[in-house]
């Protein structure tokens, strides 16, 4: 396949903005954003429009600098500056900034002291439009979320519009940031998104497997001493019947005993891919001494951080749909709205849980105590066991506390596991490092309620309901009917 040559060119993009937190009468004018438009080559070319040029199509992808800041026309090196420089706060580039966990985490790391950079392609508010889902909170712009925290806190956050699959945009963001740490939120990350029909499997494997080797191979080419931080998830275990460990099993067989990593039983092709990823850092980490932490998350919930509710136009984003929206968000938004909470099947499915807050807490434990180079760490991420009937109970018993009646009801299970199991796994590691756990309590709850209270006229019921069947998966594209 012939290379794809980049070309690029500055546009000057000149506005007001009247920052957040001002009156209205107090208008201010900043200086202009500053763009470089370059073409490149993405796994997910057909998901958005392409560009012609000299008679070969390609696509438009925008690196932006801060308004304090413009790019460089020569990249700096990368060696000249040791990760371990404490005279310099830390430089973290967070892949996937713009999702759920990663803005949430850039802004905490920010207002923590990092110079924190975010490296997304969008895509995931593309994910929406050809749903025909969105939000429950009204989420801004990137642009526009980036100014405000600007304006409220003085602090910048640099952002690099692109895709890492696309390794030539990916190498000069590298040489530009010039990161110490990677936080690599970049992923598709749901489940049933995966599992909608081919074409989103292929892609979920593609972007997902594909962008963490690019992020493999730039830390080894530019960046060799730069800590990788991964999101990984719990579902990579499976349910096995017995106790899981974090990370690795000591195990002895015929009279021998090794330490090995621990098996995996991935259910979608979403946790197959995070597998993948597992096995490749692992095997980079033995290879090449890169340092890296898996952070095996569980089921997150929660929307407000500290940072996140400074100000509206700094809210993140919350999903309740079949899609995209996890297990307690879900049931929260359908109490708020008088919809019977949706349990699958049995609902003795047991998973891990925790706090959106304590996701950025784990995050900034895991840069603050670094991986040893060539060591690969794996953190089971969570606080708290739950099953699927255990939080419709809570949920529940928060609804009626606030006057609501709170309904449950049994539905077909669309995904393919156990209904029923034994589960126990272990996670020590973080509460060594210095965790403090946000725990389930009633005073949260009613705090996640009543958000979903607020914005329940945001909410389309006809989105609620399971619509992905793991078994009816097929070749043909499945597309979403206008109402």
């Amino acid at each position: 396949m012939a290379h794809l040559m980049s070309t690029s060119c500055s546009i000057k993009i000149s506005s007001s903005y009247r920052p957040c937190g001002q009156p209205l009468n107090q208008d201010r004018t900043v200086l202009p954003n500053s763009f470089t438009i370059k073409t490149s080559k993405s796994p997910f070319k057909r998901l958005v429009s392409k560009g012609q040029r000299a008679g070969r199509s390609c696509l438009v992808l925008a690196t932006a600098a801060p308004v304090s800041k413009e790019v460089s026309a020569n990249p700096r090196s990368g060696s000249d500056q040791s990760p371990n420089d404490s005279s310099k706060p830390q430089r973290v580039m967070v892949i996937g900034g713009d999702g759920y966990c990663g803005w949430a985490t850039a802004l905490h790391l920010s207002n923590k002291g990092y110079k924190v950079a975010i490296v997304d392609s969008l895509v995931r508010r593309l994910f929406d439009h050809q749903l025909g889902l969105d939000s429950l909170t009204p989420i801004s712009s990137i642009h526009n979320r980036l100014r405000c925290w600007k304006a409220i806190t003085g602090k910048t956050i640099e952002l690099y519009i692109g895709d890492i699959c696309d390794f030539e945009f990916l190498s000069e963001t590298f040489n530009s940031f010039e990161p110490d740490v990677v936080v690599h939120f970049g992923e598709q990350r749901s489940a049933p998104y995966s599992m909608i029909d081919r074409s989103r499997a292929v892609f979920t494997q593609k972007n997902n497997v594909i962008g963490t080797l690019n992020v493999l191979f730039a830390i080894k080419e530019f960046r060799e001493e730069c800590h990788l931080v991964k999101l990984g998830t719990m579902g990579e275990y499976g349910t096995p019947n017995i106790d899981i460990e974090e990370g690795y099993i000591t195990i002895s067989h015929n009279g021998r005993t090794d330490t090995l990593p621990y098996p995996k039983q991935a259910s979608s092709f979403y946790h197959l891919s995070k597998v993948h990823d597992s096995n490749n850092i692992a095997f980079t980490c033995k290879a090449w001494g890169i340092r890296a932490t898996d952070l095996n998350q569980g089921v997150v919930y929660g929307v407000k951080t500290d940072e996140t509710s400074m100000h509206e136009q700094l809210c993140n984003r919350l999903d309740y749909d079949g899609v995209f929206g996890t297990a307690l968000n879900r049931f929260c938004v359908q109490a708020a709205v008088g919809h019977p909470l949706t349990v699958y099947g049995k609902g003795g499915q047991t998973r891990g849980y925790l706090d959106i807050r304590d996701t950025v807490q784990c995050v900034e434990l895991a840069i603050a105590n670094p991986a040893k180079p060539g060591e690969f760490r794996v953190f089971n991420q969570f606080t708290e066991q739950f099953s699927v009937n255990e939080l419709a109970a809570l949920v529940t018993k928060a609804g009626q506390k606030l006057g609501l009646d709170v309904q449950t009801i049994s539905v077909p299970n669309p995904r393919v596991e156990a209904e029923e199991h034994y589960y126990n796994a272990k996670h020590t590691k973080l509460i060594e490092l210095g965790l403090k756990p946000h725990l389930l309590s009633d005073s949260l709850l009613d705090s996640l309620l009543n958000f979903a209270i607020e914005f329940k006229d945001r909410v389309d019921t006809k989105q609620i309901m399971p619509s992905v069947s793991w078994k009816k998966i097929g070749v043909k594209p499945q597309t979403v009917p206008a109402n």
